[in-house]
């Protein structure tokens, strides 16, 4: 396998589980060092922590405890990052809670709890990880890279999921307005937005009617995988995704097409 990654080191927000956890691990194999930030190491689709399954395949990944709700956590996920790996290449805003709830039924402590992660969060992060990419000399015309993972529910209505809908609008918006600010500091910024994506959570993800809608709406003839997201960040984190940022790139076997 080519090391497309080689010398990179890479920070995956919630990494620990679903999307995450398969950008870390196929980031790790094409050769990034990985620093997951996540609240917990448990993988809600079970399975070993991400960390030591990534150290079994022979790869380097360290776990920082971080909530990126909260600056001072955040600001240590990249002083820890740096200090015992020397830079920050690539930070992927993986991060999000989910409300499930149609604006009536939407609490301002749902909607908090939902933008607390999913949308400050992501802010929180790129602004530290802008700060430290400034101070990098560029690699292949690259300071950094940042992939924000948004959805196409950001674009289109997300049914009965009011609060995460908006965060991933702003996910969007924010991946367009870094872009354009520092793209002439050699930054990079693009985000993937998967459609309907199996990552094995249960609950509401996996209700039938869900399953049922998804597979109306996704030409392809199957929902996604983890590792379909993967494949599409790995490319956005490599030095092949050149003059290409405030791009958002669907993942979604065809849905925002239909």
């Amino acid at each position: 396998m080519s090391q497309r990654l080689a010398g990179k080191t890479a920070v995956i927000t919630g990494g620990s589980s679903g999307i995450g956890r398969a950008i870390a691990r196929h980031f790790a194999r094409h050769g990034a060092t990985i620093v997951v930030a996540d609240v917990t190491t448990d993988a809600i689709e079970g399975g070993e922590p991400v960390c030591d399954v990534i150290a079994a395949e022979g790869g380097i990944a360290r776990f920082v405890r971080t909530d990126v709700s909260r600056q001072a956590e955040v600001d240590h996920l990249v002083a820890e990052t740096v200090s015992a790996f020397g830079r920050l290449d690539i930070l992927v805003n993986n991060a999000v809670l989910r409300a499930g709830k149609p604006l009536l039924e939407t609490e301002e402590a749902d909607w908090d709890r939902v933008m607390d992660v999913s949308l400050k969060g992501a802010y929180l992060c790129a602004r530290a990880a802008v700060r430290q990419m400034l101070t990098q000399d560029p690699v292949e015309e690259a300071r950094g890279r940042i992939i924000n993972i948004s959805s196409q529910h950001g674009h289109i209505s997300a049914p009965e999921d009011f609060a995460y809908g908006v965060s991933k609008a702003g996910i969007a918006y924010m991946t367009r307005q870094i872009a354009a600010d520092y793209a002439r500091h050699h930054i990079i910024c693009n985000a993937v937005a998967p459609g309907k994506i199996l990552t094995g959570k249960g609950g509401r993800a996996v209700e039938q009617k869900w399953i049922d809608y998804s597979n109306s709406r996704t030409p392809w003839p199957r929902l996604g995988t983890p590792q379909d997201v993967a494949n599409a960040a790995l490319f956005l984190a490599s030095d092949e995704a050149t003059f290409l940022t405030g791009h958002n790139l669907f993942v979604d076997g065809g849905w925002m097409a239909a």
